[in-house]
C-alpha cells in the first residue's frame, strides 16, 4: 500500500484505493518494496511524461530504489534506458539491470556523451540544481523533464530560449500530496499495466537489505552512505 505516513509501525492505515494486490509469484517481503517506487515512476514517467516504446529515458541515481525501478520498467516498456551513478561499481550494477548506458556523474561530462548517443526524450530528475540545465542539453526536441526531488538544490539557472527552441516541457510533482482519488487512479493503472510485467518476470523486485524495525537507524545510515542498490526495507515482527 502507498501510505501518507506512519509506516514505521507494526500496523498502519491505508486508503483502500491506495492498496494493490501482491503480484502472483512475488514474496510479500519483496512486494512491500514496490508501492512507493512504482507509484512514483508510473505517475511521473508514464502518466505525466508519457514515455513511449522506442524512446530514450534518463534517470539520475540509477541504483536508488526509484532509479532501479525506473530502469527496469522503462526497459520492460520497450524504451531505452540511461542512468548515472557516483561510482564504477554502481555503473556495473546499472548495466546489469539492463540499462543501455551508464555514466559517472561525478567525473563524466554525461550530457555530452548522451547527446552523442542520440539524446533522451524523458528525464526523471531527483537532483535539481545545476543538473537541470545539463538535463536540458541532453533532451531531444519535444523532450519532457520531470522533477521529483532537489538533492543538488531547489533553484536552477536555465536557458529559456532552449526550452522554446526544443519545445521542451518541464514539470514536477510529489505523490503523497495527491488526492486519494488520484492515487486510486494510479493504483488501478499500475495493476493493469505493470503487474502483468511483474508476473511475467519482466520486472522484478530489487531489495538491497532488510532491517528489523528496531534497527531503523542502521537502515538510514546505509541509505545515507549511498552504498545501497535497490530498496532498503524495514521488517516488523519475527
Amino acid at each position: 500500500a502507498l501510505l501518507t505516513g506512519g509506516g514505521y509501525a507494526e500496523f498502519a492505515l491505508a486508503e483502500e484505493g491506495s492498496c494493490l494486490p501482491v503480484p502472483a509469484g512475488v514474496a510479500l517481503e519483496d512486494a512491500a518494496g514496490f508501492p512507493e517506487t512504482m507509484f512514483t515512476v508510473w505517475a511521473n514517467v508514464f502518466d505525466d511524461a508519457a514515455l513511449k516504446p522506442g524512446e530514450t529515458f534518463l534517470v539520475h541515481g540509477g541504483t536508488s530504489g526509484i532509479g532501479v525501478t525506473a530502469i527496469m520498467l522503462a526497459k520492460a516498456w520497450g524504451a531505452k534506458a540511461i542512468a548515472t551513478a557516483s561510482s564504477d561499481e554502481k555503473l556495473k550494477a546499472i548495466l546489469a539491470l539492463g540499462a543501455d548506458a551508464a555514466f559517472n556523474y561525478a567525473t563524466d561530462k554525461w550530457e555530452d556523451e548522451i547527446v552523442k548517443l542520440g539524446g533522451v526524450d524523458v528525464v526523471l530528475d531527483m537532483t535539481g540544481g545545476d543538473f537541470v540545465a545539463r538535463n536540458m542539453e541532453a533532451l531531444n526536441f519535444k523532450g519532457r523533464h520531470v522533477s521529483i526531488a532537489v538533492l543538488r538544490g531547489a533553484t536552477a539557472e536555465i536557458n529559456m530560449f532552449q526550452i522554446m527552441r526544443k519545445q521542451l516541457r518541464l514539470s514536477g510533482s510529489t505523490i503523497k500530496a495527491r488526492s486519494f482519488d488520484e492515487k486510486a487512479r494510479l493504483a488501478a493503472a499500475i495493476e493493469k499495466n505493470v503487474w502483468p510485467l511483474v508476473e511475467a518476470g519482466k520486472l522484478r523486485a530489487r531489495t538491497d537489505a532488510v532491517f528489523p524495525l528496531a534497527e531503523a537507524a542502521a537502515a538510514h545510515r546505509r541509505m545515507e552512505e549511498g552504498r545501497h542498490i535497490g530498496k532498503i526495507l524495514l521488517k516488523t515482527g519475527n
